[in-house]
């Protein structure tokens, strides 16, 4: 048997056990050795999630790492005890953009692993074969777990492009900040700064890689017009055009945060006189997915080290409820079934 965390309607949930799932054509079941917790989990959980991006009942969880213990027909056989990440966004493969390497702007309709199919929040989950990503065998599912945020970082980085010698900032030092320290650090900047107000994440970002650490005040008076590159991580109200501000004429500016409704705008005036290049990054890219493994492999991003919490099964209601309290001392939550 296993079990699973399953949300039947917004504000409820109940550990239940079922039989084994089986793996259907072209599918692949993986034991979940770590599952994360993020906001769009508790988006779900609370009902708030956007109409037509979730299907109850559910079982959550889009961000995890297992191990191949099953596989179904038409799938590799030998997968069978690889360690392995899954892409969550089930793009058809088939439409334009996915024929152009977009699998994250797919237009063949909306599917995801823990929103609308089965998620990982659970002993197993049941994945496409051709979403998967494998792991080295001395990988930490732990901190793999992760990758799914990474992912997403990987592809603001490959949009912004960061060259060696440039003045970077980072804007926002929470999972998905930190996480975009680790990797920018790699392309061997000449300084790279995070705006954060809580000094605790802060700290944490000096930790991960960044050379100095402002407070949104102190970068309006002291880095206005500083920076080549700037990656928005944070998803407040004002840090789409804050961050704008930041970059010097002709920068880049990358935006990853789940900005709500009511967001401030980015000034037309200021965008156009210093000829800024801005790019959004909603989800990531198979080719983003395969980045973001690799770094992982490579060494250049450590995961683990943004780990604060593990909870079993069991302790769901605990682990979420630490999700969003805005505590600057919870990281990445871990559910370990």
């Amino acid at each position: 048997m296993s079990r699973a965390v399953l949300v039947p309607e917004p504000g409820e949930h109940r550990l239940v056990t079922r039989p084994v799932p089986a793996p259907g054509p072209g599918e692949v079941r993986l034991r979940v050795a770590a599952a994360g917790i993020c906001r769009s989990d508790r988006e779900v959980y609370d009902g708030r999630r956007a109409p037509g991006y979730v299907r109850y009942p559910v079982v959550p969880g889009h961000e995890w790492a297992g191990t191949v213990e099953a596989v179904g027909p038409g799938a590799d056989q030998a997968l069978v005890g690889r360690k392995a990440v899954a892409e969550g966004f089930r793009s058809c493969g088939t439409c334009e953009r996915c024929r152009c390497g977009e699998t994250s702007l797919c237009t063949g309709g909306y599917a995801e692993t823990g929103f609308t199919e089965p998620g990982a929040f659970a002993d197993h989950v049941v994945v496409p074969a051709r979403l998967l990503h494998l792991l080295p065998d001395e990988a930490d599912l732990r901190a793999a777990a992760l990758l799914e945020p990474a992912a997403v970082v990987a592809a603001a980085v490959r949009a912004g492009r960061p060259r060696p010698g440039e003045r970077i900032a980072v804007v926002g030092a929470g999972i998905l900040g930190l996480l975009a320290v680790q990797l920018l650090a790699a392309s061997a900047p000449a300084s790279l700064t995070v705006i954060e107000p809580r000094a605790v994440r802060g700290r944490q970002a000096l930790r991960q890689g960044a050379t100095e650490v402002l407070k949104p005040g102190e970068a309006e008076a002291a880095a206005h017009g500083r920076f080549d590159l700037v990656v928005e991580a944070a998803g407040a109200p004002t840090t789409a055009a804050s961050s704008c501000l930041l970059a010097r004429r002709g920068g880049r500016v990358v935006l990853t945060g789940m900005f709500t409704a009511g967001a401030v705008g980015i000034d037309p005036v200021h965008l156009s006189v210093s000829q800024l290049e801005v790019r959004s990054v909603f989800g990531a890219s198979s080719a983003d997915w395969a980045g973001a493994v690799a770094a992982f492999g490579e060494g250049l991003l450590d995961p683990a080290a943004l780990i604060s919490h593990e909870f079993p099964l069991e302790r769901f209601a605990e682990a979420l409820a630490l999700v969003g309290d805005d505590d600057p001392g919870t990281g990445k939550v871990l559910l370990l079934p």
